[in-house]
């Protein structure tokens, strides 16, 4: 039977996803990089835009805005499954916006440690 929220486990990614937020609020691109998952079968659907694969996914990065990167999380949820799989689910709002967006991440185990192999990001109404 998988055990769910294995508290090491929990620990585990809650250490790899604050190194991702400090990396997406102080653009630290290589880190960002380097914590998805580096296959064609990662993706991210943000608010504007669909990533299909690493490349696209660090092609993005590497162009997006450097300001107004900064962001107050509301809630954040996760959840373990195994010892190989995660989900993290946040909510935050961005300084100075009244708006909730929601970030989800699915975090797989690999060779060379914990990675985003799928991330969705949107905007509430």
């Amino acid at each position: 039977m998988m055990e769910i929220n294995r508290p090491e486990i929990v620990a585990e990614i809650t250490i790899a996803f604050d190194r991702y937020h400090d990396a997406l609020v102080n653009n630290k691109v290589w880190v960002l990089d380097e914590l998805f998952w580096d296959s064609p079968n990662a993706l991210r659907y943000g608010v504007s835009e669909n990533l299909y694969g690493y490349d696209q996914i660090q092609s993005f990065r590497a162009s997006r805005p450097t300001e107004y990167l900064e962001r107050t999380i509301l809630r954040t949820a996760i959840t373990t499954y195994g010892k190989e799989f995660a989900t993290v689910n946040v909510e935050f709002q961005r300084t100075g916006s009244t708006k909730i967006t929601r970030q989800s991440q699915t975090w797989i185990r690999t060779d060379v440690g914990w990675r985003v192999a799928a991330a969705h990001v949107s905007l509430m109404n």
